[in-house]
């Protein structure tokens, strides 16, 4: 299916929010409050106002402030309205229900699509854990023993989760390196980024119950992107025996726009191979998929890096299978990230730790301007797109963020 089969929307060739795509968001306008849209075009559908008047009862969970009613509803209900938007979209005949409805995207104001009930963050590149392990560990094995064992993660801080365009006040904390006799005080110094993709969760389990690998399919509704902000000075006095905490736990930024799996089928690629192979629950009866998403990291409007999310060692399926195997329940809206998107070329990697190598081989910016870690005043933006049928593009859209002063 493509724009071709429905002329009167004027879509742009090959335009990354087509049919194919219609990702879900939360939007408002002046005096409305924050409802459900999909993106279509350079519009805005009010989906739960075209459903309303189609006498599509069901449609009522897109006229809350929020996707989690949506996705509290399960797999049959998303692939249903998947095709039922398609029909809507592409169908001559629906045409006047379905244009008084449509917004240009320039007029609404996009909020934080779901309320985020979980949040835990995955490590799952080989590449970023391998360059993490050589520039903190040298001379040591670069990977600990579990690390090709199962999906290494830790849990945030889900109400620190914000949209796109949220500025990032710089976190305050202790710090101490390692040639400093005790920890100091103070805002970070070595505040970084990690792009990443993030999935969002519904369908909710039973505590006590868990999510086998081939059934992961039934909760992943989608995915976002995600950049995981890290105050790399924090976290490295922080983390020993624990693990990350005030170093990650003040922001992480998410897109607006939530890419249905539906629409990255067309993306499944293999995984780049598991050795040794993993646990029996961490394989099931079909092998678990990757995905071909294309990142891009932009600093102050230089490109300084285009990560590939197909590197990645462990699939989405796979992590939320080892986050549920415990009888940890899921809740809809549940959210977790990847990890760092990192590849072997210094320019796929995602974070300003590895790009800058800890500091030692500084990012040069198109003015000229230098960067190991970010300044007061630095925008990040992260872009993604991934293919879709037909050769069209899935675009994810933006998440972007301003650093602004401590408080």
């Amino acid at each position: 299916m493509t724009a071709a089969d429905s002329p009167w929307l004027e879509l742009a060739p090959g335009h990354p929010f087509g049919v194919d795509n219609l990702p879900y968001g939360v939007f408002s306008t002046p005096g409305t409050a924050p409802r459900v849209g999909v993106r279509i075009g350079d519009q805005v559908l009010d989906a739960g106002a075209c459903a309303e008047q189609a006498g599509m009862e069901s449609g009522e969970v897109w006229l809350t402030p929020s996707l989690n009613a949506f996705l509290a509803q399960g797999r049959q209900a998303w692939s249903a309205a998947r095709h039922w938007l398609q029909e809507q979209l592409t169908n001559e005949r629906r045409r006047d229900c379905v244009e008084q409805h449509l917004l240009p995207a320039e007029s609404v104001t996009l909020h934080l699509p779901l309320e985020v009930a979980d949040y835990v963050d995955f490590y799952a590149s080989e590449q970023h854990a391998t360059n993490v392990g050589r520039i903190f560990r040298p001379g040591a094995e670069p990977l600990t023993p579990n690390w090709r064992h199962l999906p290494i993660g830790y849990h945030g801080r889900a109400g620190t989760v914000v949209v796109s365009g949220t500025d990032i006040v710089r976190p305050t904390g202790q710090r101490k390196a390692p040639e400093e006799p005790a920890p100091t005080f103070g805002p970070s110094i070595r505040l970084d980024i990690e792009a990443e993709l993030g999935f969002v969760v519904g369908d909710a389990t039973r505590l006590g119950d868990r999510v086998a690998v081939d059934d992961a399919g039934d909760h992943l509704f989608g995915a976002v992107l995600l950049n995981d902000w890290s105050a790399r000075d924090i976290q490295a006095w922080e983390y020993v025996p624990l693990g990350p905490f005030l170093g990650k736990s003040f922001a992480t930024s998410v897109s607006a726009w939530v890419v249905t799996m539906d629409a990255l089928e067309a993306a499944r690629v293999g995984l780049p191979g598991q050795d040794p192979q993993p646990l029996p629950y961490l394989r099931g009866e079909h092998p678990p998929y990757g995905l071909d998403v294309h990142v891009e990291v932009e600093l102050n409007g230089t490109v300084v890096s285009r990560p590939e999310y197909r590197d990645l060692y462990w699939s989405p399926a796979q992590m939320l299978a080892h986050l549920s195997v415990n009888g940890a329940s899921v809740r809809a809206g549940d959210l977790f990230g990847s990890g760092t998107i990192s590849g072997r070329e210094r320019q796929t990697r995602g974070s300003l730790l590895e790009l800058s190598w800890n500091g030692t081989e500084p990012v040069t910016l198109s003015d000229g301007a230098t960067r190991s870690f970010l300044e007061d005043g630095d925008t990040v933006v992260l872009h993604a797109w991934a293919p879709g049928p037909g050769g069209v593009r899935i675009g994810f859209g933006e998440v972007s963020g301003t650093v602004v002063p401590a408080r």
